[in-house]
């Protein structure tokens, strides 16, 4: 070997170490004994990264939402428990006012059927491009489980979109058998809707035909085979859980009606009455009390 080439091969190798140190690490196998992941993005690859301290719910702490709670967790005991190769379940579409429970009901039903085989997978809004990706990695998988978007809303050109859009319903491939979709979203329809767009509506006869534009939003949501409606709270459904969480941090029940003034004010200062807003008041009000 000649000189020339000896420190050619040299310097090709150090060049090849440049390349490979700048590459995106193969990602090592996910943790499978979490119940909860969230979906990673790093230098251009994704990886299912273990959540090993989940915030977990109880069902029954979710107060004023008794049908949404009861046909969510009917849909997830017949995924969990239904028979492997028929997934006798539908993806869920969860709507409405902020602060009602949506988010919550997923993650209480992770914490009920966590021991059975459920899982959760987190993924942002702008990784659902992944979604095919992550399908194939936790298609082979004996456990359930449910990829959780929260807080959708879309433009028509995000990728993210379409992506969602083909996974749900629309692609040639069929879907796995052991993955559903749980959105939450302020949206029913997942995207703004704009006044001029009903200028696009026609009618011929007695029927009215929704434009493109219309159906092409209404598209999406119709995917999904489960749609739950949350709406705001009265004030009686507000000051029950306050009640239910200053029991839950140790307030003395008799002193519990002292705090009804408290609750309103607390409901007034922050424009709403949700089941976030009263479990917050209820951990000021214990904490100011010294419990909790």
């Amino acid at each position: 070997m000649t000189n020339e080439l000896a420190a050619f091969l040299v310097r090709a190798e150090a060049l090849l170490a440049r390349v490979e140190a700048m590459l995106p690490a193969t990602p090592g196998a996910p943790d499978w004994s979490a119940h909860a992941y969230r979906w990673r993005k790093r230098n251009g690859g994704g990886r299912l990264e273990a959540v090993h301290h989940p915030h977990r719910i109880r069902l029954a702490d979710l107060q004023g939402i008794a049908e949404q709670k009861t046909k969510i967790e009917r849909n997830t005991r017949q995924f969990v428990e239904g028979p492997k190769g028929a997934n006798a379940a539908n993806n869920v579409l969860l709507t409405g006012a902020r602060g009602t429970g949506k988010s919550s009901l997923i993650k209480g039903v992770l914490a009920k059927y966590g021991a059975k085989g459920l899982r959760l997978i987190e993924v942002d809004k702008g990784d659902l491009v992944d979604l095919p990706d992550i399908v194939d990695l936790i298609a082979t998988r004996p456990e359930r489980f449910i990829v959780f978007c929260d807080d959708l809303s879309f433009e028509a050109s995000e990728p993210g979109y379409k992506a969602l859009k083909s996974i749900l319903d629309g692609s040639i491939a069929g879907t796995a058998e052991n993955v559903l979709i749980y959105a939450t979203s302020n949206r029913r329809h997942l995207m703004p809707e704009y006044m001029a767009e009903n200028l696009e509506t026609s009618r011929v006869g007695d029927e009215i035909h929704p434009g493109e534009t219309v159906e092409e939003k209404i598209s999406l949501s119709e995917r999904f085979g489960l749609w739950l409606s949350f709406y705001p709270f009265d004030q009686d459904h507000y000051l029950a859980i306050c009640a239910h969480w200053l029991k839950h941090f140790g307030v003395d029940e008799k002193a519990a009606p002292a705090a009804r003034q408290e609750a309103l004010q607390w409901s007034l200062e922050r424009g709403s009455r949700s089941g976030r807003v009263a479990w917050q008041f209820a951990r000021d009000y214990a904490g100011r009390a010294g419990r909790g």
